[in-house]
């Protein structure tokens, strides 16, 4: 009792009985404002952020590498609908969003909503950000085959997964080979470190004045998006500069530019050759932006595609996505084995490095081509490349589909196979391109598969 007399002090009053001793008045809780980290940050030019900024090492998940890539990328709408295996990345984005990193942020009614908003956002001049996977891709694919067309910059994501029935939510890239042909540029992320950098490198080659086009950021879901890497980052407190409308290749849309005149001028809605004409030559633009952004994914990105032992290399794998990382090991293996081989990985197949590959695949005898999906749109686009500028024989696989993993042992057995002339037990012969005279039939029944 007397130790706590004397740590409270006794109250005085008066003649009445109040309290007359003097106490602070009591300190208001001050709230910590949860955009205080987003308002510190500073922006830094893309060469910076991409080329000298240091780095540290984080083992995150490739959903919170894109997440991560969005907190520095000043992006200033982001609309959400959730589809496996993409739902957790915009939830992540939505966290940013009450970090007060994005702008503008709501759920959509469904994917046609989505990238119809998307569209309205960008042709405003903001910079927008979404993601989609599989049949969230295909649902929304007419609004998102119109952004080029538009000259709308966006960074999309698709998180591919099955399309085809019957219904499974399980990875294969066969969503790509719709992507492919819409205008737009298509990058294909190995692991959890290409979907932070290419999301980061997406926005600025985007928005470059003689491109102005969207980027799709792909990946093979579960594999990337669910799974763990090591990803080097720049440090939170930095970001990109905003987006300048004002440099687009065409205007945005304000009260001299309304979406009327955009979408619905008269001389394309009718049946003349102005109007055939003027879609024509636009077709054409579109497709030399696409061309143009070459430099800049060399610049801000290191390449179209990276490439490894190549020169000396008898056999050579070429994969994009979870298949490079398959084939990584599987070159291991057959270099352990004596086998001299080389590996490259396509980053970009939208604009597609044709030349690269004409001049890296010269000496090859054999090319292996191992994909996550039934149809071999990787295969197909390599054997067009490089048709005339090479003598190797092409082996379109080992493919698998529908969930299924690659075991390394089935890029092995093609390799081996493909350099002592055994027979495969895992490719059609419809999808090998013979070099000798013995595979001309084989060859015949290639080139009418492409």
């Amino acid at each position: 009792a007397t130790m706590s007399e004397a740590l409270e002090p006794k109250q005085k009053t008066n003649p009445q009985g109040d309290s007359t001793t003097s106490v602070s008045a009591p300190k208001a809780e001050t709230k910590k404002d949860p955009h205080a980290d987003a308002k510190r940050q500073k922006v830094v030019t893309p060469e910076y952020m991409f080329l000298e900024a240091p780095r540290t090492k984080e083992f995150i998940t490739g959903s919170e590498a894109a997440k991560e890539a969005i907190r520095r990328s000043n992006v200033d709408l982001a609309i959400a609908y959730p589809i496996t295996p993409q739902s957790e990345t915009m939830q992540l984005v939505g966290v940013l969003y009450g970090e007060g990193y994005v702008k503008e942020y709501y759920r959509g009614e469904e994917e046609v909503g989505v990238m119809a908003a998307i569209a309205g956002g960008s042709r405003a001049g903001v910079r927008c950000y979404t993601a989609t996977a599989g049949p969230g891709t295909l649902r929304g694919l007419e609004g998102i085959a119109s952004w080029p067309g538009h000259r709308l910059p966006v960074v999309a994501m698709f998180t591919c997964r099955v399309v085809n029935a019957p219904l499974a939510i399980q990875p294969d890239n066969i969503e790509v080979s719709y992507l492919l042909n819409c205008g737009m540029i298509v990058f294909h992320a190995e692991n959890q470190q290409d979907m932070y950098d290419f999301t980061l490198a997406g926005f600025i080659i985007s928005e470059k004045n003689d491109v102005t086009l969207p980027v799709g950021v792909c990946c093979d879901g579960f594999f990337v998006t669910h799974a763990r890497g090591y990803v080097r980052m720049q440090d939170r407190g930095m970001k990109l500069p905003p987006r300048e409308p004002w440099r687009g290749a065409v205007p945005v849309l304000d009260a001299e530019n309304p979406p009327a005149r955009l979408s619905r001028d008269a001389p394309v809605q009718k049946s003349n050759f102005m109007a055939y004409n003027i879609h024509a030559v636009w077709q054409q633009e579109v497709w030399a932006a696409v061309e143009r952004s070459r430099k800049y994914i060399n610049q801000y990105m290191g390449g179209l595609l990276t490439a490894e032992n190549v020169d000396d290399a008898e056999a050579v794998i070429i994969a994009s996505g979870s298949a490079a990382a398959q084939s990584r090991e599987a070159v291991r293996i057959c270099a352990e084995k004596g086998i001299k081989i080389g590996l490259i990985k396509i980053r970009s197949l939208r604009p597609f490095p044709t030349q690269e590959l004409r001049k890296l695949c010269g000496k090859a005898k054999l090319i292996v081509v191992p994909e996550f999906n039934y149809v071999g749109w990787l295969a197909k686009e390599v054997a067009t490349a490089i048709y005339g500028f090479s003598n190797a024989k092409i082996i379109g696989g080992p493919r698998v589909y529908g969930g299924q993993s690659m075991p390394v042992e089935l890029i092995v057995d093609e390799v081996e196979s493909g350099l002592t002339g055994k027979k495969s037990t895992n490719v059609a012969i419809s999808q090998v391109m013979g070099a000798s005279a013995a595979d001309h039939e084989a060859m015949g029944h290639f080139m009418r598969s492409i």
